[in-house]
């Protein structure tokens, strides 16, 4: 994400460490496209602390079109490519299609245990079957304490579009039923609000008190903004921040940005 053309206010090779001085966490969601090389991961880790959370997305190869089995090959590849990274990789994020069902639990099942144990892992699933009876995907992850990656899109979807932007996302992400179970320590949330400001932030409330919980049981959650556009989704991310750190004062700021704002509506 931090290449998106709307936050591009510093030289293409410095936009990782430019978006690194707004936010802690990134979603690596161009691997999810193509394997890095490890020299790229290698300027990854270089434009970033070691502290840096990377969630990062497995290959389409992987999770889509071998559906998780016969993949050793492809894996190797991925785990050798993102090892530069070394502590920066907070979790390997496995996006499931909407075709997997609870039907092919067992097939993650033994994927995740072939796993090494070095990584922490995150499941999202896209269908919604899952969520109906969530125990048997629970059951899976529990043993390699992976984490269920909840994508809140219900905000989103709550009144029509009502801008391009809208209308295309309306049409491209999962309408998936709220969950806020934290199955780890480390519970990673990915959350679309609206073109509005105002709407996004109204959104996210039931949110801030929820990671504001997690933090005082001991948690250290992860959470991802998105909009439509995701034109001031550095922005938004930074004043989420600050309303859990209204509720949990103890919880440590965000860095300080020394490098020109990027475009925000606020």
């Amino acid at each position: 994400m931090w290449t998106h053309k709307a936050w591009q206010f510093s030289e293409p090779q410095e936009r990782l460490r430019s978006y690194a001085q707004w936010c802690n966490a990134v979603e690596g969601n161009t691997t999810f496209y193509a394997t890095p090389s490890r020299e790229t991961a290698a300027s990854w880790a270089g434009q970033t602390d070691p502290d840096f959370r990377f969630v990062v997305k497995l290959p389409k190869t992987v999770t889509h079109t071998l559906r998780l089995a016969n993949c050793e090959t492809e894996m190797r590849a991925f785990l050798d490519a993102i090892e530069p990274l070394g502590p920066r990789v907070h979790a390997l994020w496995v996006q499931l299609p909407g075709s997997f069902t609870p039907a092919d639990v067992d097939t993650l099942g033994r994927f995740l245990r072939r796993l090494p144990d070095r990584y922490r892992y995150a499941v999202e699933v896209r269908d919604r079957t899952f969520f109906a009876d969530p125990g048997p995907l629970e059951e899976v992850l529990a043993p390699v304490h992976a984490e269920w990656v909840p994508f809140d899109t219900t905000a989103f979807f709550r009144t029509p579009p009502t801008s391009d932007a809208e209308r295309d996302a309306w049409t491209k992400k999962p309408r998936m039923p709220l969950r806020d179970v934290a199955l780890t320590d480390h519970p990673i949330v990915r959350y679309l609000g609206r073109d509005s400001v105002e709407r996004t932030v109204e959104g996210w409330q039931p949110w801030v008190t929820v990671i504001a919980q997690w933090l005082r049981e001991g948690r250290s959650p992860t959470m991802f903004m998105h909009t439509p556009d995701n034109v001031d989704a550095p922005a938004l991310a930074r004043r989420f921040h600050d309303e859990v750190r209204s509720r949990v004062p103890n919880l440590e700021p965000l860095p300080e940005p020394t490098l020109p704002e990027p475009t925000t509506l606020f």
